[in-house]
């Protein structure tokens, strides 16, 4: 069944192309186009186009289909070309002519569009709460560590004294930058497209402020060319918004993947976090860290294949915006996926807390040891000089401790005030 059947038969090789994976992809947004698809009947009882007896049946039978659809219960076969045609199929033969009325006034455009902006308003809250999560955590872990000395590497040499608390709540700071981003998405697909229709409105005196109340949406998509311009828009931004969380569970990834490693030994593992080698039996490879790193770079090339379908294509709707599902649908579930292993593992992270006793890091101090020289009086370029002079002639001797009281330097980390800044934020 097609929505567009005019009893003319399509080759089948054409039909498969265009269809792809459409029916498996089709089943994430099934919910959401049932969900529309009750709105659009009430507002079309609303208006007259349905009798209150038509609106009735038509709201407890995709009712009943979204009780399906919860359970598991709900499938598209192949005789079918996406979920609309399904879905309106079911409709019909329970309802007869009612089920034939629910596509009055609208487009399969302004039906893929609604469901997708609802998806991804649910998909974005999800992914908000597990950041908030991981935040909590990273910052439980700051408190607890943050007098536990770690040394700073730039160019990945011996840098500066940082401590464990100031490396997890770098990370849990960054995140509320993600939750930024996070909005700005939630922001604009919170913005109904019911009502386009094939991109042009509609000559039925339809009520499109009534749906936009009926779905939850914040506002609606007044111009109906705007409204079919957010396919595409609307998924860039939520990729730029995941790869923004991406980034930083990447980079986190990447620093645990090194800590751990026998050079540098700043962190463990439990055993249940790790995995072995075939045949190397003393191996403890953090293989899930490596996996988020990985997969999470392959969601920060999302934008850019999104980018590619949509950039060169003129106002209205076109058949390449299709293949956005395709890029989009499992980057949000790898995403997710990755903030919970993430979670799950944070948690049991060891921190070695006399990391500071090898020798080699007594160069951390050097800048802490020329600042008191310019305390003391010493012009700045001199004490630098000094310092040098000392560490060639092997003379240097390190304090080996931390005198730090600006906002934000390792011993006055603002944690309270992080905390703060999150839950405005969030």
């Amino acid at each position: 069944m097609k929505l567009w059947e005019k009893g003319i038969p399509t080759d089948k090789q054409i039909e498969q192309f265009t269809v792809g994976n459409d029916r498996e992809l089709d089943l994430v947004l099934a919910k959401y186009d049932a969900l529309g698809s009750i709105a659009h009947a009430k507002m079309l009882g609303q208006i007259g186009l349905l009798t209150e007896e038509e609106t009735t049946s038509l709201v407890d039978a995709l009712n009943d289909i979204i009780a399906d659809i919860v359970v598991g219960n709900f499938e598209i076969e192949d005789s079918f070309e996406d979920v609309h045609s399904k879905i309106e199929y079911l409709l019909t033969e329970k309802l007869g002519d009612a089920g034939k009325k629910i596509h009055t006034a609208r487009s399969r455009n302004d039906q893929v569009l609604v469901d997708v902006h609802l998806y991804l308003k649910d998909e974005l809250k999800a992914i908000k709460e597990q950041v908030k999560t991981l935040f909590d955590l990273l910052m439980e872990s700051a408190e607890k560590h943050q007098n536990v000395l770690l040394p700073g590497y730039t160019h990945l040499q011996i840098a500066m004294p940082s401590s464990f608390g100031m490396w997890f709540s770098a990370y849990a700071e960054s995140l509320i930058d993600d939750i930024v981003m996070l909005n700005a998405a939630s922001k604009i697909v919170d913005q109904n497209p019911l009502g386009s229709a094939a991109g042009y409105g509609s000559s039925f005196p339809i009520n499109r402020t009534f749906t936009t109340k009926e779905l939850g949406f914040e506002t609606l998509k007044y111009n109906a060319v705007a409204a079919q311009m957010s396919r595409g828009k609307a998924e860039k931004t939520v990729a730029f918004a995941m790869t923004s969380v991406a980034g930083t569970l990447s980079k986190f990834a990447m620093d645990v993947c090194l800590y751990m490693s026998q050079n540098f030994d700043f962190i463990g593992l439990p055993a249940h976090l790790t995995t072995g080698s075939s045949i190397m039996p003393h191996k403890k490879n953090p293989d899930v860290f490596e996996l988020i790193r990985g997969k999470c770079n392959k969601i920060q090339a999302l934008p850019y294949e999104i980018t590619l379908i949509t950039n060169n294509l003129p106002s209205g709707y076109h058949r390449d915006l299709q293949l956005l599902k395709e890029g989009l649908f499992p980057a949000i579930q790898n995403l997710k996926a990755c903030l919970d292993i993430a979670i799950f593992s944070i948690k049991d992270i060891t921190v070695k807390d006399h990391i500071l006793e090898d020798k080699k890091y007594d160069y951390l101090f050097t800048v802490d040891t020329l600042n008191e020289m310019v305390v003391a009086g010493m012009p700045f370029r001199d004490a630098y000089k000094a310092v040098a002079e000392q560490l060639e002639a092997g003379t240097y001797k390190s304090p080996k401790e931390t005198k730090h009281t600006h906002e934000g330097s390792i011993n006055n980390l603002c944690l309270d005030a992080i905390k703060d800044k999150m839950k405005a934020a969030f």
